[in-house]
């Protein structure tokens, strides 16, 4: 299998297209074949409708799955409707059990059910106890196909079992240890079983002490246990203790990147449209509330400045400051939001780390709020207009907003993770909205409260 470079890539690309174009089909399958999966995806993803059918029929239906489990979801549903049917079936066949759960969670129901009645009975059945969880569940991930032997196996009788299971498998580094209830009594790690001789049995060599998860155990534990225990898999058990799939670390890859685009889509209030595929109308659609909600939210600024109006008629300058106080107000408070929800996601934040966090947040912005204070305050003595007051009043507005909406912008999602809502919806156009209103008004009440010296 060959890797090849961004630079060779457009080379390589170039001679596979004149293969196709040129119907050479042996030269396309030995250069194709070669390269890395990787770049066998990108490559395809570069061919035309007319290009990909040439390559339906160059391919065997167990090559094109490889293939085929690189593509996106999107891309996947694409490239199926090209394929002839019994293609299309053996191809399915040959993906792992989970990613053809994955796929089939993707496209109509009646497709699907046709689909399963065309696969043998045990894999079906396999299909649809996977299609019954629950779309973020560990069971939704697993997959069924493992290696499970008996505690009474000798480490020849493993090997061997490798030798004529392991093609079929997720993963062959470990090996499940179960008993004649099928229950999991252990775990053996190939590298074990490798530095063993072929008359041991496997009760001498595996560790009982398994690290495992229910069905309905959430995808995001699935990988913090994974992440903590440096595991390459994670065995799903019943209450009964029987195992009954497997969550391999590539799944738990994908689910780091569903997380981190659904959390980044929360902390920008765009949720649910960030992907590409979204056409302008679902991407509006997915905006719009959170912009009305937060255009609401906002008049509150414009009824503030109402409230002082006097206080901007009787010093106009006061009004120069107002986007100053206002941008300081919302930067400093999403930046102490992104530091506590990158704590919370990452499970670092117990009852001690909060309180140190909350510290530590309140001292760096007593630090912030001065330096940035003292700066404004020189900048306010230097500008037409400017005076010895109007510094103080802009400096000490600045320094008292930044301070609170440090802490404001710790606090609140501490608070939201602590009624069971995601950290992730105290966004960040929810931490500018409120910090602007904080600021604003603790910049009005100074400067209405030192108004005569002015």
């Amino acid at each position: 299998m060959k890797k090849i470079s961004m630079k060779n890539r457009e080379e390589y690309t170039y001679y596979l297209f004149m293969y196709l174009k040129n119907k050479q089909k042996d030269l396309f399958r030995e250069d194709f074949l070669n390269l890395h999966p990787t770049d066998q995806v990108e490559i395809f993803k570069q061919l035309s409708p007319d290009k990909r059918k040439k390559v339906y029929h160059y391919l065997t239906a167990d090559e094109f799955a490889e293939l085929f489990i690189g593509l996106r979801l999107h891309e996947q549903k694409q490239v199926f409707t090209e394929l002839e049917d019994d293609f299309a079936l053996k191809m399915l066949v040959e993906l792992p059990a989970d990613e053809i759960t994955d796929f089939f969670s993707e496209i109509p129901e009646h497709i699907s059910t046709f689909l399963l009645n065309k696969m043998e009975k045990t894999e079906a059945e396999n299909i649809k106890l996977l299609l019954t969880y629950k779309h973020d569940s560990a069971g939704s991930l697993m997959t069924t196909e493992f290696i499970k032997v008996s505690p009474n196996a000798s480490v020849s009788q493993v090997m061997e079992q490798l030798r004529l299971e392991g093609m079929d498998a997720e993963t062959i580094y470990y090996i499940y240890v179960v008993d004649e209830l099928d229950k999991l009594i252990g775990v053996v790690s190939l590298r074990e079983l490798i530095s063993n001789s072929s008359d041991v049995t496997v009760d001498q060599v595996m560790k009982e002490q398994v690290v495992s998860v229910s069905p309905t155990t959430d995808q995001e534990q699935v990988s913090t246990i994974i992440k903590d225990y440096n595991l390459l898999a994670l065995p799903v058990i019943t209450a009964e203790d029987k195992i009954i799939g497997i969550v391999t670390v590539d799944d738990v890859m994908d689910v780091m990147e569903e997380e981190i685009t659904e959390d980044l889509g929360e902390f920008a209030a765009v949720k649910g449209a960030l992907d590409l595929d979204v056409t302008s109308l679902t991407a509006a659609k997915k905006r719009l509330p959170w912009l009305i909600l937060l255009l609401f939210i906002g008049m509150f600024t414009a009824g503030l400045i109402g409230v002082f109006e006097a206080t901007l008629a009787e010093v106009a300058v006061l009004a120069v400051f107002i986007p100053l106080i206002a941008d300081m107000a919302g930067n400093t408070g999403t930046q102490s939001l992104a530091v506590v929800v990158r704590g919370l996601a990452l499970n670092k934040l117990d009852r001690k780390a909060v309180i140190r966090l909350i510290k530590r947040e309140a001292v760096t912005g007593l630090i912030l709020g001065i330096v940035c204070g003292v700066l404004v305050s020189v900048i306010a003595l230097l500008i037409p207009q400017g005076s010895t007051v109007l510094g103080f009043i802009i400096g000490t507005s600045l320094f008292v907003t930044i301070l609170f909406s440090t802490i404001s912008g710790t606090v609140i999602p501490l608070i939201i993770n602590k009624l069971k809502i995601d950290p992730a919806v105290a966004s960040g156009p929810f931490i500018t909205t409120i910090n602007d209103i904080l600021g604003l008004f603790i910049y009005f009440s100074i400067a209405t409260s030192l108004l005569h010296y002015l």
